[in-house]
C-alpha cells in the first residue's frame, strides 16, 4: 500500500539475525493476532522476531507487485491501485510495532537493527517507486481517469499515487534514479543517526545537587523527584536534574540558583553540538546537501518548494510572508516583556542583564505578581487520571464516544494503559494505548502513531489501534503524578490526533486518518486545546487531587486573565524555529560549513532578540531532521488559525459542547483522512475559509 512505501522510505528498519530464516509459527508477525481486537502480541514479539519478518514482508510485497506488473490484463483501478493498496501488508504490520518501540521504548539492540535493516528498505521502497512498468500503469490509469467513472475517494487515491511516483523519481533516466537510490539511503541513515545523538545527549547529561541550598524555591514534589531519580543513580542523599522537561523546568521557573539555572539551560539547548561522538552538526550540513541535490534531481529549486507543492501554503513565499505577519506583533510583545523582567531583576537589587536561562524564573514571578497566579497554585488540580477522564468527557460529549479501560491487554511496557473505545451506539470504534511518563528508553516530546490504521478496502472493516505518548510529571513521593498547565494543553493535542486516526471512515489505508497535509494535520490536535482549560470544562475535571473540591471560579479567572502573558515569549520563540527551518530548506546551494553560524545569521536576519533563544537550535531539531517536519515547521501555527476559527463555530452556538457542529467536524475533518483537499474539507465544514485575524485575536497579538 502507498502509506507503506512512504513510510519505509523515511524509517530504518530492523535487522538482527541476519540470514533470517527463521520463519516458523513462534513469530507473532507470521500468523493473525490472537489478542483481543488483535493489538499486538507485545508478551511474545522478541527483537529475534524483527528481521524475518521484515525478510518476509519484502519479499511478499515484491511479489505483490510483480503480480501486478506482469498482469497481461489492461491496467484497471482494481488491478492495480486496489492491488498496490492490498500489498505490503506484512511489512506495515512489523514496521509499525517496530518504529512504535523505536521511539517509546528503545535500548541499544533497537538502535543497532534499524541502522542494519535502513539499507535493505530504502532499496526495497525504490524499487518499488522507480519501476517503470509499474509507473505506467498508474501513468495510464492516470492520463484516463475522466473514464474511470471513479468515486471522489478512488481519484484522489489514483491522483496521489501517479503524484508521488513522480515526485520519488518515476520520471528519470536509470543514471538519476542510481543517484537518487544512494540519496534516499543516505538521508534515511543520518537522520537515524541524528535522532539517536539528540537521545543520547538528553540521557547524558545529568546534573547532582548536593548542597541543599541549591533547591531553594523548588516546590516539594520536584525536590522529592529530583531525591528518588539520584537515588536510582545510586547517589542517596543527592538531588538529580536531568534534560526531560518534567526535570529542568520547573527548576527554571522556581530554582533560586542562577549558576544551576545556567548549567541546565545550555545543557539543554547545546544538545548535539558539544563536539563529541554524538554531534550533530557534520550530519545537518551532508542531510541540506543531500536534500539539494535530491530536490535539483527531482525537478525544484529548493527542498521547500519540493515538500510545500503538497501542502496548504504551496509555495515558501507565502509561508515567508505569513510568519511575517505574525512575527513582527509578537517580537514588538516579546520587547515589552522583556523590559518588565528586567525591572523584575532590577527590582531585586540585582545588577544584571536577563540572560535566556532567567526568563522562565522572572516569568513565574512576573505571573504571581500581576495575577497572583503560578504553576503550583494549578497542579494540584491536574491529577492525570482526571485530566485522561476530562479529554474522555469532551469526547463524549461532543462525538458520543465512550473510554472502557482494558486490563486483558498486552503492553510494551508496565506503565502503559490500554482502552477501547466505542461509539455512541455502544459499537466498537478502535483501541487507544496511552503512555505519558518519561524514561531513558523514550525520545522526547509527545506524539500519535498508529499499531493499526482504519480502512475498509474490499469491504473488509479494519478498525484503528492508536497510541498517544509523551513525557509528562511522575508521581513524586506519596503525591500522584500533577501535570502543569503546558502538560495539560499537550495532552489534550495529542488526544486530538488520537481521535482523527480513531474517527477515520475511509475505503484506503493510504487516505486513512493523519494521512493528509502536514499544514493540515495540527487542525484536530489543536482544536483540543480550546477545550483544555474552558472553564465549562475545567469544571469537569480540574479537581484537587487529595479533597476531590472542583478548582474554584477564582483559578479560573486567574488562569483566563493571564492566558495572552508571556505570549510574545512563546510566539517569538516558536516562530523563530520556522524561520530557520525555511531558510535551511530554501538554501539552492549546498555551501553551509557553519552550522551554528547559519543558524546565528537566519535569527539575525528576522531582529531575534537574546534574551529569547529559539525553540529549536538546529543541532537538536528532531522535527526537520528526523521527524518529517523538513520546511514544515510552521504548520504548528498555520493550523493555530484553522482551529482558531473553528473553534469560534461552536462559541458561536452559545455551546462549546454543541453536537450539530461536533457532527459537522467529525463527518467533514475527523473522519475524511486524506480522501479530498484540505480547505475543501474545511470550507464544508465551516462555510468559508479562516483568516489570520482569529489567530491574533486569540495570541493578544492584535
Amino acid at each position: 500500500m502507498l502509506k507503506s512505501l512512504l513510510i519505509l522510505t523515511v524509517l530504518p528498519f530492523f535487522l538482527f539475525s541476519k540470514g533470517g530464516e527463521d520463519k516458523n509459527m513462534n513469530n507473532p508477525f507470521f500468523s493473525e493476532y490472537k489478542t483481543p481486537f488483535q493489538t499486538p502480541p507485545f508478551d511474545l514479539i522478541k527483537n529475534e522476531h524483527y528481521f524475518p519478518a521484515f525478510e518476509e514482508g519484502m519479499k511478499q510485497q515484491k511479489a505483490e507487485i510483480d503480480n501486478i506488473i506482469n498482469n497481461p490484463a489492461a491496467p484497471t483501478f482494481g488491478n492495480t491501485i486496489d492491488a498496490m493498496e492490498k500489498s505490503g501488508k506484512l511489512l506495515d504490520k512489523v514496521s509499525r510495532v517496530f518504529y512504535a518501540l523505536y521511539s517509546a521504548h528503545t535500548n541499544n539492540d533497537i538502535q543497532q537493527i534499524s541502522k542494519d535493516i535502513s539499507p535493505l528498505l530504502s532499496k526495497h521502497s525504490d524499487d518499488i517507486s522507480l519501476n517503470e512498468k509499474l509507473f505506467e500503469r498508474i501513468k495510464t490509469l492516470y492520463n484516463e481517469k475522466e473514464k474511470l467513472n471513479l468515486t471522489a475517494e478512488q481519484s484522489r487515491l489514483l491522483e496521489k499515487y501517479y503524484k508521488n511516483f513522480v515526485r520519488r523519481g518515476a520520471n528519470l533516466n536509470d543514471a538519476e534514479k542510481d543517484q537518487l537510490r544512494k540519496i534516499n539511503e543516505e538521508l534515511s541513515l543520518l537522520s537515524l543517526k541524528f535522532s539517536e545523538n539528540v537521545l543520547k545527549e538528553t540521557n547524558a547529561f545529568q546534573l547532582f545537587i548536593d548542597n541543599e541550598a541549591d533547591l531553594k524555591g523548588l516546590p516539594e514534589a520536584v525536590v522529592i523527584s529530583a531525591a528518588e531519580a539520584a537515588k536510582a543513580k545510586g547517589k542517596e542523599g543527592k538531588w538529580l536534574f536531568i534534560l526531560h522537561k518534567p526535570s529542568f523546568i520547573p527548576y527554571l521557573q522556581y530554582g533560586e540558583n542562577r549558576e544551576v539555572r545556567e548549567k541546565l539551560f545550555k545543557g539543554y539547548i547545546n544538545r548535539g553540538d558539544n563536539n563529541n561522538d554524538n554531534d550533530n552538526k557534520e550530519i545537518i550540513a551532508k542531510m541540506i546537501s543531500l536534500r539539494i541535490k535530491k530536490a535539483n534531481l527531482l525537478g525544484y529549486k529548493t527542498h521547500a518548494d519540493f515538500i510545500l507543492e503538497e501542502n496548504m501554503a504551496k509555495t515558501s513565499e507565502r509561508v515567508y510572508e505569513f510568519l511575517n505577519q505574525i512575527w513582527e506583533p509578537a517580537l514588538k510583545m516579546a520587547k515589552q516583556e522583556v523590559e518588565e523582567l528586567q525591572k523584575m531583576v532590577e527590582a531585586e537589587g540585582n545588577d544584571f542583564k536577563l540572560e535566556a536561562w532567567d526568563w522562565w524564573y522572572y516569568a513565574e514571578k512576573l505571573k504571581k505578581a500581576k495575577y497572583d497566579l503560578d504553576e503550583e497554585m494549578l497542579r494540584p488540580y491536574f491529577k492525570l487520571e482526571n485530566v485522561i477522564d476530562g479529554v474522555f468527557t469532551v469526547a463524549n460529549k461532543l462525538f458520543g464516544l465512550q473510554f472502557v479501560e482494558l486490563k486483558n491487554i498486552p503492553v510494551y511496557q508496565e506503565e502503559v494503559k490500554v482502552f477501547e473505545v466505542k461509539d455512541a451506539d455502544g459499537s466498537h470504534v478502535g483501541i487507544l494505548f496511552t503512555d505519558y511518563f518519561p524514561r531513558e528508553s523514550k525520545r522526547a516530546g509527545a506524539w500519535m502513531g498508529a499499531f493499526r490504521s482504519q480502512s475498509n478496502l474490499g469491504g473488509e472493516m479494519v478498525t484503528p489501534v492508536i497510541t498517544n505518548v509523551g513525557n509528562f510529571s511522575k508521581p513524586a513521593g506519596n503525591k500522584p503524578a500533577l501535570l502543569s498547565l503546558d502538560e495539560v494543553n499537550t495532552l489534550f493535542h495529542e488526544f486530538g490526533h488520537a481521535l482523527h486516526g480513531l474517527l477515520s471512515n475511509v475505503t484506503y489505508p493510504s487516505l486513512s486518518g493523519t494521512s493528509v497535509p502536514r499544514d493540515f494535520v495540527e487542525l484536530p490536535s489543536q482544536i483540543m486545546e480550546n477545550w483544555a482549560t474552558h472553564p465549562e470544562v475545567l469544571k469537569i475535571y480540574a479537581k484537587h487531587y487529595e479533597t476531590g473540591a472542583i478548582i474554584p471560579d477564582e483559578l479560573i479567572e486567574k488562569i483566563e486573565k493571564s492566558e495572552h502573558f508571556n505570549m510574545g515569549f512563546v510566539t517569538v520563540e516558536y516562530l523563530s524555529a520556522a524561520f530557520l527551518d525555511m531558510d535551511w530548506h530554501t538554501l539552492t546551494e549546498d555551501n553551509v560549513t557553519d552550522v551554528n553560524k547559519f543558524d546565528e545569521e537566519s535569527l539575525n536576519k528576522v531582529g531575534m532578540i537574546p534574551e529569547i533563544v529559539v525553540r529549536y537550535r538546529s543541532t537538536y531539531f528532531s522535527h526537520i531532521f528526523s521527524g518529517g517536519y523538513s520546511a514544515g515547521y510552521y504548520s504548528y501555527i498555520w493550523a493555530e488559525v484553522l482551529d482558531s476559527d473553528a473553534f469560534e463555530a461552536f462559541k458561536e452556538t452559545g455551546n462549546v459542547f454543541d453536537t450539530k457542529t461536533a457532527k459537522l467536524f467529525r463527518e467533514n475533518v475527523l473522519s475524511k483522512g486524506g480522501t479530498d483537499d484540505p480547505m475543501l474539507l474545511y470550507k464544508r465544514f465551516r462555510g468559508a475559509e479562516p483568516k489570520v485575524e482569529a489567530l491574533l485575536k486569540k495570541r493578544g497579538l492584535n
